[in-house]
């Protein structure tokens, strides 16, 4: 007696179909379970036996064998005990033969036969969907995560007696017992679209700080790399933490690239909502290596990972550790990190926009000397926590100085009408990025921050004056050649901000204003 069920599994940041291959013979009664299994997987067997005898179904006493194929590949979580259970029950002809075909079956069962939620299930749906896989039985919680995969039926489930009911009837009457849950992307992108988003955070709640809000500006319009220094309560965090909010929203593709990532962590919001808007990342400067990176005995996405087509603020950049930090350099430059361990190598996606937030010295207030009482080697060793190479990968780098006071309390004429909302800004930026758009069009690049150095002869062409500026400002700053690149990047978005097919002088002069970064630790 055999009987073979379709399910998934998920290695790193990759989703596999996995066959569960059931066997019931005469010998020695045992149940068997091999095919590369990791701890959570091995115990499946002893969760299907009780839930199917508190279900009312003895398993006989025979040799019974599973097999996860292909055995090769890795297998973890709890999802498999669903399958192997319906298995089961084909194998003894509980359930007829067949009654699973062209159809993926994944869940975690409890002792008393609940069927309860797993995670990774949207870039499993996705992978079977690709594979031609349209039908799924899930749990009832993980129901509208399974169906956002475009072409699946995804049916839910409460526990096990259910799951039997519905597999006992012929197809043409399992929809009039529970009715498959799809969804019309189309439409849901479409009314999700369509709501006014109440944002908590707005730019229209900074007060001054125009020079910063303007590099903040050119930041999200080319997905630039920031960092914001200043004295305490200068509006640097303020600042970072409204930048999603003048970011487009993700695309079609990057909503289900960035929910997959979410699926896995177990993070995507209740419901199995689909991201739309780009996450905003802000972890505190104690995070160890590991949980920024990710990693771990069994692989998992990190913050840098969820932070993916989104913002990762560091906040007090200096306070984290110079190791924790130099873990950045791989992924700004490749767009993703790659975890190996004993049991596989993984890579995970790590294409983020980096902001940071910093104070000039340990006490915040250098060089003003009438507030700072920090030596000299206190100032070094403190901007020392950020290596130079890290520092050279950051395309704008802004002071923010102190707020005026007549700002302070909006008495400034001046500044109420100069004062503009995040829906603005945003406008600008969609501006911007649809010129990036129409530029590389046919090529892997979307935004200004990904040209290559091969590429910016060809994108960011320069006329024999701007030549001749960009030469003199690499001799006068001191530039390395990556920093002369990125500073020639800059000037190319800033240049799509004003609408302009040529890069001037003086997108080139306002480029150079944001090198700050070039004179930490010199």
């Amino acid at each position: 007696m055999f009987s073979r069920i379709l399910s998934g599994a998920v290695f790193g940041i990759e989703s596999h179909l996995v066959h569960v291959e059931v066997d019931l013979s005469a010998g020695l009664p045992c149940f068997i379970m091999i095919g590369s299994l990791e701890g959570k997987v091995k115990e499946s067997g002893e969760r299907v036996r009780v839930a199917l005898k508190n279900t009312g179904i003895s398993i006989p006493p025979m040799h019974i064998s599973v097999n996860f194929s292909p055995a090769d590949l890795k297998k973890e979580g709890t999802g498999f005990d669903l399958p192997v259970s319906i298995g089961v029950l084909t194998a003894m002809e509980r359930l007829p033969a067949g009654c699973t075909e062209g159809m993926l079956i994944l869940g975690e069962l409890g002792l008393n036969g609940e069927v309860k939620p797993v995670q990774g299930v949207l870039p499993i749906m996705i992978s079977a969907v690709k594979a031609g896989i349209t039908k799924c039985l899930v749990a009832k919680e993980n129901v509208k995560e399974a169906a956002a995969a475009v072409g699946m039926h995804a049916v839910g489930i409460e526990d096990l007696k259910q799951a039997i009911r519905y597999l006992r009837l012929p197809d043409k009457e399992r929809s009039q017992m529970i009715a498959p849950e799809v969804t019309d992307m189309e439409e849901a992108f479409l009314v999700e679209d369509g709501k006014a988003a109440q944002e908590e955070f707005d730019f229209s709640q900074i007060i001054g700080q125009d020079s910063v809000k303007r590099a903040a500006l050119i930041a999200a319009a080319g997905f630039h790399h920031m960092l914001i220094m200043g004295p305490p309560g200068s509006g640097k965090t303020m600042i970072a933490k409204r930048l999603s909010t003048i970011l487009p929203p993700l695309s079609r593709e990057e909503s289900f690239e960035v929910s997959s990532i979410y699926s896995i962590a177990g993070l995507l919001p209740e419901g199995g909502k689909l991201l739309r808007e780009r996450p905003f990342l802000s972890p505190h400067h104690s995070i160890s290596p590991t949980a920024l990176s990710g990693g771990g005995r069994q692989p998992r996405p990190g913050i840098i990972s969820l932070a993916h087509r989104g913002v990762l603020f560091l906040d007090e950049l200096p306070e984290f550790k110079r190791q924790t930090l130099d873990l950045l350099r791989q992924p700004l430059e490749d767009k993703k990190i790659q975890i190996a361990r004993s049991s596989g190598s993984a890579a995970y996606p790590a294409d983020f926009m980096l902001v940071g937030a910093m104070n000039p010295c340990p006490c915040g207030y250098y060089p003003d000397l009438n507030k700072c009482r920090c030596t000299p080697s206190q100032v070094h060793n403190y901007l020392s926590h950020i290596s130079g190479p890290i520092l050279d990968r950051i395309d704008l780098c802004i002071e923010a100085p102190p707020a005026a006071l007549d700002c302070l309390y909006g008495k400034s004429d001046e500044y109420v009408q100069k004062k503009v909302d995040s829906k603005t800004l945003r406008e600008k930026v969609l501006i911007a990025r649809k010129q990036q758009e129409d530029r590389y069009k046919g090529t892997n690049i979307r935004f200004n921050s990904e040209l290559r150095a091969g590429d910016l002869e060809k994108y960011c062409h320069l006329g024999k004056k701007e030549a001749e500026m960009l030469e003199s400002l690499y001799a006068s700053l001191d530039l390395s050649v990556r920093a002369c690149n990125k500073l020639v990047v800059v000037a190319r978005t800033i240049a799509d901000l004003e609408e302009s097919g040529e890069i001037l002088t003086k997108h080139l002069a306002e480029a150079a204003c944001y090198r700050a970064a070039d004179k930490l630790g010199r």
